[in-house]
């Protein structure tokens, strides 16, 4: 199993914290974002995704070669493929839900958050470095106060996005917490989201994910 990705990206986070929950050895194989105009263009990565984007997770499924893009539906396959310490419920309507969290970070907000979307923005609207993050803070903090508000309201959220144990959704929390971070969000008035949050880095599925512990980081 191998998967393609950079230390810094969100979805390939997400699918990091997977295998690890799920104790699946892979090879991590480095896709630059930034150098050479950009790795994910290069010819060889876009035979495994026309898309130039990541992550890619290549395995061995029922006797064929998978070559599988888009982050929550690799989640999806390891989570069919590998069911043990599942990402999803076992009641279907408690699934939904866990879906829907997953949606609402990585369609709502991780988008238009996206390095490429940011790097747009600067090279065609001559927007400044301090406007760019301004765009960043005010849709991330609008999603993540969205989703704040479900996780205090449902009953079903715990010590983690649905009860006890961690989840898709958490796998998708996780990633776009740290980027507001890292792009000094104030992020006091989560309090239910950053305890979530507190609670992932605690575990070893999720330390061992994180952009700083990867052999590209930088």
């Amino acid at each position: 199993m191998k998967l393609y990705g950079y230390f810094r990206s969100s979805a390939s986070y997400r699918v990091r914290i997977a295998l690890n929950l799920k104790g699946l050895v892979h090879e991590h194989v480095a896709v630059h974002l930034l150098k050479d105009g950009g790795q994910q263009f290069s010819a060889p990565f876009k035979q495994l995704n026309p898309d130039s984007l990541i992550p890619v997770l290549c395995d061995e499924d029922e006797g064929e070669e998978l070559v599988l893009s888009q982050s929550l539906a690799i989640l999806e396959y390891l989570d069919e493929k590998y069911p043990e310490t599942s990402l999803l419920p076992s009641k279907r309507s408690d699934r939904a839900y866990v879906r829907a969290l997953s949606l609402a970070i990585a369609c709502d907000i991780h988008p238009i958050n996206n390095l490429r979307v940011l790097k747009y923005l600067t090279a065609h609207f001559s927007v400044t470095e301090e406007q760019k993050t301004d765009w960043y803070k005010h849709w991330c903090m609008l999603g993540l106060s969205q989703l704040e508000q479900r996780l205090v309201t449902d009953a079903r959220s715990g010590d983690f996005c649905f009860g006890d144990a961690p989840s898709m959704a958490d796998c998708c929390l996780v990633p776009q917490v740290f980027n507001a971070l890292r792009f000094n969000c104030d992020l006091s008035l989560l309090p239910k989201t950053m305890g979530i949050y507190q609670r992932c880095l605690e575990l070893e599925a999720f330390s061992q994910a994180a952009p700083s512990a990867q052999p590209d980081a930088e």
